[in-house]
């Protein structure tokens, strides 16, 4: 017998006063109600009832026994009620993970207005720029910049990452200023380090159309955005990083955009998360508030 169903009967026994009264409306005999208290009564090895014809009376482990019943089956209840309201509207913890520059630049600013509109959901927000894994890390989506590979995550597009190369003024003082992207290959290329190795070629659109590929090497490898960024400052070499971390370095005069007559590289960049077919409010409010903000136009595929 299913124990849960025996407990709840048992209470229902001693609060009733008796099997026939717990029976009613319960959808079992006064015999089954019976064999619920006896299978409790096997399994503990004791009495839980003292039973004559005309009362009944709890046992000393019975009364016991009767407290935490009434105990676990108001969690258990609780738990129900809770599950019940998570499902009817976005409440509780929701954990996400995003790129460190794109997090910074462009989720948590945005977070106020998710938070404001959702005041019993809370955010927690993971900046790393590796893949984490959603199920072994328990992440409820994450933000993903580049080619996706292949897998069983719902992926849904969002505006494209627009990339720029820049170096200081002080650095094209002594290398010079590259005008195509071909010239990029006689400088020091500073290039991001991946976990799943280092980037050694930069692609950029052709004004005509096309992508020109250019082979990069550099004497500095670093695996974060906003340290190449640094290395930019400090006159070691060019980067190729996210325009989102580099307009107001650009806008000082602090770096140098290079290559103005070329179209911006963009990195696709998609919010994903596992396939439910009953997505839990939090979730779902999540997703819809990152298309509303940060997605394409309707129809257009434009940003």
């Amino acid at each position: 017998m299913d124990r849960f169903t025996s407990m709840s009967m048992f209470v229902r026994v001693v609060e009733r006063g008796s099997l026939a009264a717990a029976a009613e409306g319960s959808g079992m005999t006064a015999t089954m109600a019976g064999n619920h208290v006896r299978a409790l009564e096997r399994r503990l090895g004791a009495r839980l009832l003292n039973r004559t014809t005309r009362r009944q009376s709890l046992t000393e482990i019975g009364r016991s026994y009767y407290e935490q019943c009434l105990a676990i089956l108001s969690q258990i209840e609780a738990a129900e009620t809770d599950a019940r309201e998570m499902r009817a509207q976005p409440r509780g913890q929701l954990r996400v993970s995003a790129p460190v520059a794109y997090g910074t630049r462009k989720l948590v600013p945005a977070l106020a207005d998710f938070l404001e509109r959702q005041p019993q959901v809370r955010i927690d927000l993971a900046l790393n720029d590796r893949i984490v894994d959603i199920t072994e890390e328990g992440y409820d989506a994450a933000i993903r910049i580049g080619p996706l590979p292949d897998s069983s995550l719902v992926a849904r597009p969002l505006r494209p990452s627009p990339r720029l190369p820049c170096a200081s003024p002080a650095y094209l003082a002594r290398h010079g200023v590259p005008r195509t992207p071909r010239e990029l290959e006689a400088h020091n290329c500073l290039p991001y380090a991946f976990a799943s190795g280092t980037e050694r070629e930069w692609s950029f659109p052709r004004p005509q159309g096309g992508i020109e590929k250019v082979k990069i090497r550099g004497r500095l490898d670093i695996n974060g955005g906003f340290a190449l960024r640094e290395a930019a400052l400090a006159g070691i070499g060019i980067i190729l990083q996210p325009e989102m971390m580099l307009h107001e370095d650009i806008a000082s005069g602090r770096l140098v955009r290079l290559l103005p007559d070329y179209p911006m590289p963009n990195f696709p960049v998609h919010l994903v998360y596992l396939p439910d077919r009953r997505m839990t409010p939090k979730l779902s409010s999540f997703v819809e508030f990152m298309l509303e903000r940060f997605g394409l136009e309707p129809g257009t595929g434009k940003t």
